[in-house]
């Protein structure tokens, strides 16, 4: 029997922060990211948020013997579902494929009390960059929304658990990128 796929379109892209094997470019159509929060979780995080006209850039890779337990665990304030219908991966057949996403009644709106972390968009960014090239960044900013949301600068001492050096270039690109959305940086004492 196949192994069965994730979908990821944040955090998972970045094949550095896993070690699920026979990750490959995938598209997600009807569905954009967004910047949520939950009360599951103290900061804003990505989520998928369905939108018919929509498709995301991100990366399957394989669940070994569908042991979901592990990524359960690390996508908590997630729900998983399938997805294999609405999946474009290019590989022969048609394998589970699911997806991580806040459901809709749990999702809230970010605010300063609930941050996008700079040590969590870094590794993000770092993904799709190494994926995608900045062509793929690009996409990325396009189809998120909730850019409005405050990004706590976290670098000097990262609160993500999965956080990733950047370089000095990657950190150059990833602050212009940033900035040319609207984002407002906060600093630590500030929320």
């Amino acid at each position: 029997m196949t192994a069965p796929y994730f979908f990821g379109y944040g955090s998972l892209v970045n094949t550095a922060t896993h070690n699920y094997g026979g990750a490959r470019p995938a598209q997600l159509r009807g569905w954009r990211r967004a910047w949520v929060h939950t009360d599951l979780r103290e900061v804003a995080f990505l989520s998928a948020v369905p939108c018919r006209d929509s498709v995301i850039d991100g990366l399957i890779a394989e669940v070994p013997a569908a042991d979901w337990a592990a990524l359960d665990e690390r996508e908590f304030a997630y729900e998983r579902l399938p997805a294999s219908d609405r999946v474009q991966h290019g590989l022969a057949g048609t394998p589970e494929v699911s997806v991580y996403a806040v459901a809709p009644g749990q999702q809230k709106g970010v605010t300063d009390r609930h941050p996008i972390l700079l040590s969590y968009l870094d590794v993000v960014l770092q993904g799709y960059l190494r994926v995608f090239g900045e062509a793929g960044l690009q996409g990325f900013v396009a189809t998120t929304d909730g850019w409005d949301a405050p990004v706590l600068n976290d670098r000097a001492a990262p609160r993500y658990p999965r956080h990733q050096v950047v370089t000095a270039a990657e950190r150059k690109l990833f602050d212009e990128l940033i900035d040319s959305t609207g984002a407002r940086r906060v600093v630590s004492g500030a929320c």
